[in-house]
């Protein structure tokens, strides 16, 4: 997997940040799937599924909430399926 960083504009592996966005909507669709069938999935778990990619682990936290899932905290450290 390409990694990006997220100082100021310049990525690494030569990526943009529309790479990046690509990226984070790849690994979210693979993981809306586990999250909904084995909830809950822990940050660190996402950490290591985008191999420690800040930008990219960030962008991954977005489009979860974006798409209903609840991030969790600082206090619970998970992502879940969102309660109504």
């Amino acid at each position: 997997m390409k990694h990006c960083d997220g100082r100021g504009t310049s990525y690494r592996n030569g990526n943009s940040y529309e790479d990046c966005k690509k990226i984070a909507e790849e690994v979210n669709t693979r993981l809306k799937p586990k999250i909904t069938n084995d909830s809950p999935l822990s940050w660190k778990q996402i950490s290591e599924e985008v191999e420690h990619d800040e930008l990219v682990y960030k962008l991954v936290l977005k489009y979860l909430r974006r798409d209903g899932f609840d991030i969790g905290s600082f206090e619970t450290p998970q992502v879940t399926v969102k309660s109504n």
